[in-house]
């Protein structure tokens, strides 16, 4: 496991790609220590609430660039955030407004947080590796994959 990484990311979770894995630890983190804040009390400290959301946000962009940068077809993955963008919204609201408890926001949040990696996010990655392995080899110098035939 890469020392860049604390405990809170499940060696099971890592994608392999440095700047993903970065975010998804940040995220677990925070929402570690948003359920601290909130244990046994009714405090919900409502801005850190709403930067965790913005941590999903930044993490979904960071996603959305590197698919666009490597031209994969990310229109299901990219809704996929934008659903859940939507949901989590709507679930702050229900939490601030009492209607819900902060604890499964949050539990649902890390949920289904560790679910998208698993079964998104790890294939996005895949793709990814294989497309700048695709990249690489048709970037050869023309002179390297002549220099066998003319030994």
């Amino acid at each position: 496991m890469n020392s860049y990484l604390a405990s809170l990311l499940p060696e099971a979770l890592l994608v392999d790609l440095p700047e993903i894995d970065t975010q998804h630890e940040e995220i677990f983190d925070r929402i570690e220590t948003l359920k601290t804040a909130c244990f046994e009390s009714s405090y919900v400290p409502i801005d850190e609430f709403h930067s965790l959301l913005e941590l999903f946000e930044q993490h979904f962009a960071t996603e959305e660039r590197l698919a666009e940068e490597a031209a994969l077809d990310f229109v299901e993955h990219t809704k996929v955030h934008r659903d859940t963008l939507r949901i989590l919204r709507k679930a702050l609201g229900e939490v601030i407004s009492g209607a819900h408890d902060a604890h499964s926001f949050l539990r649902y949040s890390e949920y289904w947080f560790e679910r998208h990696i698993s079964d998104d996010d790890k294939l996005f990655v895949a793709a990814l590796r294989a497309d700048r392995h695709r990249r690489s080899h048709k970037r050869r110098p023309a002179a390297d994959a002549f220099s066998s035939a003319q030994a």
